[in-house]
C-alpha cells in the first residue's frame, strides 16, 4: 500500500494529502511490485486501517505497524477513505496479484502444466473419434447406396445417425474441458490471492494470542508482585476493651450467598477455656511394608494442543480420544482413592464427643481432597468398564478400599472403603465435564457417604465444579468453586463451606475456603477458614451478636471466636515432584505393582503401565487396541440386548461384579453399594468371575 510513500511523507515533515496520485502509485503495482518497492511496504489488501484519534491513523499488517498524522480530523476523514478504497481496488483486482511464493508458484503451474497434459490427451482421442467417426459415416453411407432390403437400410440409416451424435458429444467435452482449462488460468491469481489472505490472518491470529496470553502472565505476576498483605478494613474493640486500628488477630469473613455474612473477632482465651486440637500425621505411623518413593522421570514430548482440540469443543470429555501425552500415569480410581491421603483426619473424628466437633473435621477431610489437584493439570485415565482398584492398608493404616467402573457411559465409578478405627465411606461419582475453548470444566456428579460405627452419625456431601483454565495458551492451573453443604442426617448438624473462585482483582487469600458449623437450631459453633490446597482451620465461637448492614442489604455477623487451631495441613510434594506429574507421596504408591491383586486391577492396564515407563508411542498404540476391544464388547451387548428384545425377553445389560443397584434410605437416590465378596475372593485368589478387558 502507500506505507512507503506515505512515511517518506511524514519523515520528510511534509503534510499528509489525500490524492488518487500517490495511492495510485502505490497500489497499481500490486503484488508483482512489492518486491521492487521500497523497505518497509505493507500490502493494502492484507492490512488493517484504524484511527486513533482525531488526527492519527494506524496502518498494521502482521508484525508492521506505522502510525500516521493528519493535519485536522477532516484530512484523516479523507486519508481514511481513500485507503480503504484502494484497499477494495487491491483486493478486488485478482489481476494484479501474483502468487505470493516461489513454492506456491511451483505447485500452480504444475497443476496447469497436468491439465493442459490431460487436455492434449483429450485432443488427442477427439482427433481420433473425428477419423473413425468419419471413416464409419463413409462406409455407412456406402451402404446405403448399395441395393439392400428396405429394413436392413432403416438399421443402417440409425446406426449413421447415432456415429453423429456421438462425435458431436465427444466435440462438446472437448470443449468444456478447454473452457475449464481457460477458467482456471484465469482464476488462479485470484485463488492464490485468497489463500495468502488467510494465511497471514491466521499467523496475526496466532500473534494475538500469543501477546495475549504474555500480557496475560506479565499481568498475574505484576498483581501478586504488588499484592499487600491482607489487613482489616476498619478497627473493632477487643474483648480486653484495649482499642486497636489494625488487630493482626482480627478475621473478616466475605458474606455467604444464602448465608449471613460474618465476621470474627478474637477473644481472650484466658476468659474462656478449649480444648486445642493436636496435630498429628499418619507419617507418625511407621508403614510395615517399604513403598516406593519415585518413579521414572515424565519424558518431554512436544504436542499441538490446539490441533487436538479445535474439533473437541462442546463435546463430553470423555467421549474424545486422547493420546496419554494428556494423561498423568494414573486411572480415575486411582485418583478417587487419592481422596484418602488425610484419612487420619476421620480417625480423630471418631474420638470426638460433640457432633459440632466432629463436623469440623470431617470438613476438613472433604476440602483436603483437593490438596492434590493444585498442580495436577494432566487428566487421569479413563477406567474400562469392569475396571477395579484395591488400596489394602488395614494393617499399616487400619482401612481398606476398593474401586469398581460401574458404567461407561457416562463413566461412573463406585467407591467404597471400610476402616477399623471406625468408620465407613462410600460414593458413587459420574465425571460431567465440557471442554469450552479457553477452559475445562469438570463436574463431580454424586453423594459422598460417611458413618461412624459407634456413635451413628451419617455424613452426606458433594463435591465442587474444577475448572482447568488455559487449556489454548498460557500456563495450565486449576481452580475450584463452588459450595459444600455437609449434612449429618442424625444430629441435623450442617456446615456450609465457600470455595471463593480466583480472581486477579481480589484482595483474599487465592484458593480461599470459609464456613460455619452449626446444629440442628441453627446456632453456629465454629468458624472454619483456610486455603484448599495448604491447610484448614476452626475457631470455637464463644459470643455472636448482629452487625452493620452491608451493602447488597444482608444482616453482617459478628463471631467473637477463640484463637483459630490448625486441624489439617498439606504434606510437602516428594522431591523432584515437578518431574513426576508432582505426585504426592501417597500418588508415588498407587500404581506400585502388587501381588494378589484382580486381574482388572489399573496396575496391570498395560497402557497405564507403558506410559508410567515413559514408552509414550507404545502406550499410545495400547490404548487403541484396549478401547476398541471395549466398543466390541460393547456392540455385542447390544445385539443381544436387539436379539432378546425380539424374543420378547429381558436383557439386564451389564451388570458390576462387586458392587449392586440400591436406593439410598438416606438420598433416597439410586446408588451403587459394595456388595461382598471381593477380599474373599482375594484370600482364596478365585478370580474366575472377572471379565477379561486388558
Amino acid at each position: 500500500c502507500g506505507a512507503g510513500t506515505c512515511c517518506a511523507l511524514v519523515q520528510a515533515g511534509g503534510p499528509l494529502a489525500p490524492g488518487h496520485e500517490v495511492l495510485g502509485a502505490a497500489v497499481s503495482g500490486g503484488m508483482a511490485e512489492m518486491a521492487h518497492t521500497c523497505r518497509g511496504t505493507i500490502n493494502l489488501s492484507t492490512a488493517h486501517i484504524d484511527t486513533e484519534d482525531s488526527c492519527n491513523i494506524v496502518l498494521s499488517n502482521g508484525g508492521r505497524t506505522y502510525h500516521l498524522k493528519a493535519n485536522s480530523e477532516v484530512e484523516r476523514q479523507r486519508w481514511v477513505t481513500a485507503l480503504e478504497l484502494a484497499k477494495a481496488k487491491a483486493i478486488h483486482d485478482s489481476g494484479d496479484e501474483e502468487p505470493a511464493s516461489q513454492s506456491d508458484k511451483s505447485e500452480l503451474h504444475g497443476t496447469l502444466k497436468t491439465l493442459s497434459s490431460k487436455l492434449e490427451d483429450l485432443s488427442t482421442c477427439n482427433d481420433l473419434i473425428a477419423k473413425h467417426g468419419a471413416a464409419l459415416q463413409r462406409s455407412l453411407s456406402e451402404l446405403e447406396n448399395l441395393k439392400l432390403p428396405a429394413e436392413s437400410g432403416e438399421k443402417i440409416k440409425a446406426v449413421n445417425e447415432r456415429a453423429t451424435l456421438f462425435r458431436i458429444t465427444s466435440n462438446a467435452m472437448i470443449n468444456a474441458c478447454r473452457d475449464f482449462l481457460d477458467l482456471a488460468e484465469t482464476h488462479s491469481r485470484k485463488w492464490q490471492r485468497m489463500l495468502q489472505y488467510e494465511r497471514e490472518q491466521r499467523i496475526r491470529l496466532e500473534e494475538t494470542i500469543e501477546q495475549l496470553a504474555k500480557q496475560h502472565n506479565s499481568l498475574e505476576r505484576a498483581c501478586r508482585g504488588h499484592l499487600t498483605p491482607f489487613a482489616p478494613t476498619g478497627s473493632v474493640q477487643s474483648a480486653k476493651g484495649e482499642a486497636s486500628d489494625e488487630d493482626e488477630e482480627t478475621e473478616y469473613f466475605d458474606a455467604m450467598e444464602d448465608a449471613p455474612a460474618f465476621i470474627t473477632v478474637t477473644a481472650d482465651p484466658k476468659h474462656h477455656r478449649y480444648d486445642s486440637y493436636n496435630e498429628s500425621t499418619c507419617k507418625d505411623l511407621l508403614p510395615k511394608k517399604r513403598r516406593r518413593t519415585r518413579i521414572p522421570d515424565k519424558p518431554n514430548y512436544s504436542l499441538n494442543l490446539w490441533s487436538i482440540m479445535k474439533n473437541c469443543i462442546g463435546k463430553e470429555l470423555s467421549k474424545i480420544p486422547m493420546p496419554v501425552n494428556f494423561n498423568e500415569p494414573l486411572s480415575m480410581l486411582q485418583r478417587l482413592t487419592e481422596d484418602l491421603e488425610y484419612h487420619e483426619l476421620l480417625d480423630k473424628a471418631v474420638k470426638c464427643e460433640s457432633s459440632t466437633e466432629q463436623m469440623c473435621f470431617v470438613a476438613a477431610f472433604s476440602v483436603s481432597s483437593y490438596s492434590t489437584t493444585v498442580h495436577r493439570t494432566a487428566k487421569p485415565f479413563n477406567p474400562l468398564l469392569g475396571e477395579t482398584y484395591e488400596l489394602d492398608r488395614l494393617e499399616e493404616f487400619g482401612f481398606r478400599s476398593l474401586c469398581e467402573q460401574v458404567s461407561h457411559h457416562p463413566p461412573a465409578a463406585a467407591h467404597h472403603v471400610y476402616s477399623k478405627r471406625g468408620w465407613t465411606l462410600w460414593q458413587e461419582i459420574t465425571i460431567a465435564s465440557k471442554f469450552r475453548g479457553k477452559y475445562l470444566s469438570i463436574m463431580p456428579l454424586g453423594a459422598i457417604h460417611l458413618e461412624f460405627h459407634s456413635s451413628g452419625n451419617h455424613y452426606v456431601w458433594r463435591k465442587v465444579t474444577s475448572t482447568v483454565h488455559n487449556i489454548i495458551v498460557g500456563k495450565l492451573w486449576i481452580d475450584q468453586s463452588g459450595e459444600i453443604e455437609i449434612v449429618n442426617h442424625k444430629s441435623k448438624d450442617k456446615c456450609q463451606l465457600k470455595f471463593t473462585p480466583y480472581s486477579y482483582f481480589s484482595r483474599d487469600v487465592p484458593r480461599k475456603v470459609t464456613g460455619v458449623v452449626s446444629d440442628a437450631d441453627g446456632k453456629a459453633h465454629y468458624v472454619m477458614s483456610g486455603t484448599w490446597d495448604e491447610k484448614m482451620e476452626c475457631s470455637k465461637i464463644v459470643q455472636s451478636s448482629h452487625g452493620s448492614t452491608s451493602t447488597e442489604g444482608k444482616q453482617k455477623t459478628v463471631y467473637q471466636t477463640l484463637s483459630p487451631k490448625v486441624l489439617w495441613k498439606k504434606y510437602p510434594l516428594p522431591e523432584n515432584a515437578e518431574n513426576m506429574y508432582f505426585f504426592s507421596d501417597l500418588a508415588l504408591t498407587l500404581n506400585e505393582p502388587e501381588e494378589r491383586v484382580a486381574p482388572t486391577d489399573s496396575r496391570l492396564r498395560p497402557d497405564q503401565r507403558l506410559m508410567e515407563s515413559g514408552r509414550w508411542d507404545e502406550a499410545n498404540v495400547e490404548k487403541q487396541r484396549l478401547e476398541e476391544k471395549q466398543r466390541a464388547v460393547r456392540r455385542r451387548r447390544e445385539a443381544e440386548a436387539v436379539e432378546a428384545l425380539e424374543e420378547g425377553k429381558d436383557y439386564e445389560g451389564y451388570i458390576p461384579l462387586w458392587f449392586e443397584r440400591k436406593v439410598d434410605a438416606v438420598t433416597g437416590e439410586l446408588i451403587c453399594v459394595y456388595k461382598g465378596g471381593y477380599w474373599e475372593a482375594k484370600d482364596k485368589q478365585d478370580w474366575s468371575t472377572c471379565p477379561d478387558i486388558f
